[in-house]
């Protein structure tokens, strides 16, 4: 009798915490939602709740509106597409995150291992101080991309891509365009200098809707194939042997995830600068409510960057009198969580 009650306590608990962990999945898929409304009340010109939603349901429904000219410049100009860039940044940013930290088999991975931001940096600085005429998101695009070309070829070895020879290449990579960066500050003038300096801490303060329309598309195609492949990745953070050991072509999904990952984590510093740490809490902060199943984590990933992303944001423009460029909070809020992270996991790799 007293097992049978035993038990049946045991599948209540069960239960419960099974109930608990789907409330708090849906919680998590529903965030940016919220984060967006909240974000367009916050600003240093103060709307109401209902005049934001007159002017949006004016816009809407094509009606008359009998609110001032300046209401729809804030909303539509200023506000909407600074908010929608944070939200695909911090989307983008968390998923590539989670995805490297599933080929690596380590949390302590960001998207930035194999030179992404390094690379980025340089072809920001390129097109600030030398080459004008180069837009700068291209040019941090496109360098961002040559970067991880370059530490992945260099960490081929016979047809084979291991992943400490990896990270190796991304260091080697990163502290080459570190170097080049270095000498493009040092001949620069002043005016180049503050530019690029301001760009490498990273903002969302130039958001305007040509830059949502230029990136979205790669973050996109980025983000989507990392959600439809993310079973994948269950298998690939088994290890290689293990991945081999089930028919299934490491190298191969490899490779493409670190496509994806850098198409949507290059696409989304181009237009808001090196924002750190993002990528490496976010996902982290997801698998240690949820657990390590990629299928859960990688959408709740999406989710919980994007509303992340979009309320530290809020806070970096609205705190105080001045603006903050986010990169700075993003690193202030993530440091900590990183110490832990590594002293939690002894600098390793999975528990």
């Amino acid at each position: 009798m007293e097992s049978a009650q035993g038990h049946s306590a045991a599948w209540r608990r069960g239960h419960l915490f099974l109930r608990n962990r789907s409330l708090a999945r849906i919680v998590f898929l529903l965030l940016p939602i919220p984060a967006f409304l909240i974000s367009l009340l916050i600003g240093t010109y103060s709307l109401t709740p209902g005049e934001v939603v007159g002017v949006v349901a004016s816009h809407a429904f094509n009606l008359g509106s009998d609110y001032p000219d300046v209401y729809d410049t804030i909303i539509f100009k200023i506000r909407l597409p600074r908010i929608l860039l944070a939200m695909m940044v911090g989307m983008a940013l968390s998923v590539s995150g989670a995805a490297f930290q599933g080929i690596f088999r380590n949390p302590l991975v960001s998207p930035f291992i194999l030179g992404v931001s390094s690379g980025a940096a340089f072809g920001a600085a390129l097109s600030l101080g030398v080459f004008p005429e180069i837009p700068v998101q291209v040019g941090a695009f496109v360098f961002s991309l040559a970067a991880v070309g370059l530490a992945y070829s260099m960490s081929r070895i016979k047809g084979k891509t291991p992943v400490v020879s990896l990270v190796l290449s991304g260091v080697i990579v990163s502290a080459i365009f570190g170097s080049l960066l270095a000498i493009i500050q040092f001949a620069v003038d002043e005016k180049s200098l503050q530019s690029i300096v301001y760009w490498n801490m990273g903002s969302l303060s130039t958001a305007c809707w040509s830059k949502f329309d230029h990136s979205f598309p790669l973050v996109a195609v980025g983000c989507l194939s990392i959600l439809m492949l993310r079973w994948k990745l269950n298998v690939l953070a088994l290890g290689e042997e293990e991945a081999r050991s089930v028919g299934m072509n490491s190298e191969l999904y490899k490779s493409i995830f670190i496509i994806a990952s850098t198409l949507a984590a290059s696409a989304a510093v181009a237009v808001a600068g090196i924002i750190g740490l993002v990528g490496l809490i976010v996902p982290h902060m997801v698998r240690m409510i949820f657990g390590p199943d990629h299928r859960t984590l990688i959408p709740l990933s999406m989710t919980f960057g994007a509303a992340f992303l979009v309320l530290v944001d809020d806070f970096a423009r609205a705190a105080l009198g001045f603006e903050i460029p986010v990169g700075v909070i993003t690193t202030l809020l993530g440091a900590p969580f990183f110490v832990y992270l590594l002293r939690a996991t002894r600098g390793g790799g999975w528990d």
